[in-house]
């Protein structure tokens, strides 16, 4: 396990503050795709235990990262309940049939049960558990109820957000039922990649800022801390990262049992320290385009130096990095960041 991730998780002493990148595995790295086109598609990459292994490495070996994150996606969850689940190209991923319905999500695996499903999952983590360094952390990961409910009953990504938050308003008890049951599919899919060999675990709400903030609690946020309340009755060694995206105006009402706040890249850092920095270990939050310019990236990382040079803090990108970002500029933001919280 990496002592320097894992710590500065829990706020210990570390050499230096480490660095990761979320969405690591991806286009931007040649070595990813030509991986991507060994599995034939997307689906079938997260299927495949070997591949989905390479490529969790490949970020570490090729970027030089502090810790390892799992390759494979959100909606694996949805799909392992028994929704029918296909990525087509120039739309993303499309649901066959979304939830409508009471009957609807009655039919769907639920528990325990849907967790056992994703065994390749589990399979990946302790393939990279076996070959990845024993000073890189390895970081699993699941979207929150939330996130994973929005492409469940829209059934596939939207913009406006209209036939879940139509529900929200015109029959919440459906949501809530839904909400329910995927709370407790996720709860077990994190302890079981715990199992595995996962070292960290982060949820993921990205479509958090669909919801308005006087409804953020009741339909996100209470769900996800249920879920870190589970894991860390069980692993309180574990550390645990919450990342919902575009929530400022949430951030006097965070609570919860975890250790580290995703700062998104919309959200001032100084804000978050300002909130949030006496509770939690702060991640982020450098916007994903500053890296197609190493002047920007620089501006950036220095700037968060000094914002957080008296705080706790895990650089990161405030979203996931993009496909058509210069291997070479990735690299150069994880050396800047090891370099600068060295000083």
């Amino acid at each position: 396990m990496s002592k320097i991730f894992v710590d500065a998780c829990f706020d210990k002493p570390t050499p230096y503050t480490p660095v990761w990148m979320m969405r690591q595995a991806g286009r931007y790295l040649p070595e990813y795709m030509k991986v991507r086109a060994k599995a034939g598609n997307f689906l079938n990459l997260c299927h495949n235990p070997t591949l989905a292994a390479e490529v969790t490495l490949q970020p570490v070996d090729i970027v030089g990262v502090d810790a390892a994150i799992l390759f494979s996606d959100i909606l694996v969850i949805p799909n392992e309940m028994g929704m029918n689940l296909d990525f087509i190209k120039g739309e993303g991923p499309v649901f066959e049939k979304p939830i409508a319905t009471s009957e609807d999500i009655d039919s769907l695996l639920g528990g325990e049960a849907a967790a056992d499903r994703l065994t390749y999952v589990y399979e990946t983590i302790k393939i990279v558990r076996e070959q990845l360094s024993s000073d890189k952390a390895l970081i699993g990961f699941t979207g929150a109820p939330w996130t994973l409910a929005t492409y469940m009953i829209e059934g596939q990504g939207t913009k406006t957000y209209n036939i879940c938050k139509k529900m929200m308003y015109s029959n919440p008890e459906l949501l809530h039922k839904i909400l329910a049951k995927v709370t407790e599919v996720v709860k077990y899919y994190l302890e079981k990649q715990i199992a595995s060999g996962v070292d960290v675990v982060q949820i993921f709400d990205s479509w958090a800022a669909a919801i308005e903030p006087s409804k953020y609690d009741e339909f996100s946020w209470k769900y996800m801390v249920e879920i870190s309340d589970f894991i860390k009755a069980k692993y309180p060694h574990i550390p645990i990262i919450m990342f919902p995206k575009g929530v400022p105006a949430f951030l006097d009402k965070v609570y919860g049992n975890f250790d580290v706040f995703g700062v998104d890249w919309a959200t001032p850092m100084a804000l978050a320290k300002e909130k949030l920095g006496d509770k939690y270990v702060l991640q982020g939050n450098m916007e994903p385009c500053r890296l197609y310019s190493q002047e920007a990236t620089k501006a950036c990382v220095e700037s968060l130096a000094d914002t957080m040079k008296e705080g706790r803090h895990i650089f990161n990108l405030g979203h996931g990095i993009l496909p058509d970002v210069p291997v070479e500029n990735a690299k150069y933001f994880v050396k800047l960041c090891q370099e600068v919280s060295k000083r």
